[in-house]
């Protein structure tokens, strides 16, 4: 059962990170109906880092210019040579996602406050964020298409994505589909939206991993290498391809998809959960009990 549990995590984390539903709000109700507790740091750690490799393979040509401008930029600066109107786009795009990822400073300190809800038993508040996803992917699928490319991108643009990647910390607000959307309503051209949001989830992937990592080795936590390398290279494989799934999702205007499907799964949420807070019992231990009756029905 380890093992299945590991493949159907990698899984729906490989699609969720990138697909703009929102990976830790499904992980939180998957990990809520499966009754997933030890080990599940570890695990969200592994498979973050899955994820993270699918955005170095998917991006590399970018990734690889704006590490080269990071160079270039020290350089010019200790020199004297370097100029904010002069930049290309590699460098923009790099000091901007600089810009935007501060703004999740103020975020580690607090980090307590937003991932609350993931362990609470309780998956009301990720269906209400899961709604709120939907509305701004509705909103973000009817804005005017914008043609601003990454040589245009200003500082004010990096602050409003970085706000939203912010907003994105809590369970069932997706974070590609809030810095996609924040790039959209800023004018951002559709390529540009998606390459800035997802390279722009690599400091934030980065850095909860090892959040993450320190708080699971300080609990002790058990490694299973094997399990935790198959889930590493599934949630990588699953990853890269929904990256590409996107890109073609948003080139041919069809957002609205996961707009919709947010919906219906924030709708789902908040009424299983409110059926569970108000009759006291799980509603996994509801469709067994039904499973068992109907089944016994067959027989009789």
């Amino acid at each position: 059962m380890d093992y299945i549990n590991m493949i159907i995590q990698a899984i729906v984390q490989g699609l969720t990170e990138f697909l703009p539903v929102s990976s830790s709000g499904h992980l939180s109700v998957l990990q809520h109906f499966l009754d997933i507790k030890e080990g599940s740091l570890t695990i969200s750690v592994v498979l973050h880092l899955g994820t993270l490799i699918a955005v170095f393979i998917a991006f590399r040509r970018d990734i690889l210019g704006m590490i080269k401008e990071f160079v270039f930029s020290l350089r010019d600066i200790c020199t004297g040579k370097f100029s904010w109107k002069d930049m290309n786009e590699s460098r923009r795009m790099m000091i901007m996602v600089i810009i935007s990822t501060l703004l999740l400073i103020p975020v580690y300190f607090l980090r307590g406050y937003f991932t609350a809800p993931e362990g609470d038993g309780d998956i009301i508040f990720e269906g209400i964020a899961f709604l709120f996803t939907a509305l701004i992917l509705f909103f973000s699928d009817a804005a005017v298409k914008g043609r601003k490319t990454g040589r245009d991108i200003t500082v004010r643009d990096a602050l409003t994505v970085g706000f939203f990647q912010v907003v994105a910390v809590l369970p069932g607000v997706s974070r590609s589909g809030s810095t996609i959307s924040a790039g959209l309503f800023r004018g951002f051209e559709r390529r540009t939206a998606v390459t800035y949001a997802f390279i722009l989830g690599i400091p934030a992937i980065l850095g909860g991993s090892v959040t993450e990592l320190s708080d699971a080795l300080h609990e002790g936590a058990a490694l299973n290498i094997p399990l935790l390398l198959l889930g590493m290279v599934i949630a990588a494989v699953v990853g890269l391809l929904s990256i590409k799934l996107v890109q073609i999702v948003i080139k041919h205007d069809k957002f609205k998809i996961f707009a919709v499907y947010t919906l219906i799964i924030g709708i789902l949420c908040v009424i299983i959960g409110a059926y569970e807070n108000i009759s006291g019992q799980s509603f996994v231990d509801l469709v067994k009990e039904v499973v068992t009756f109907f089944s016994k029905e067959n027989v009789n």
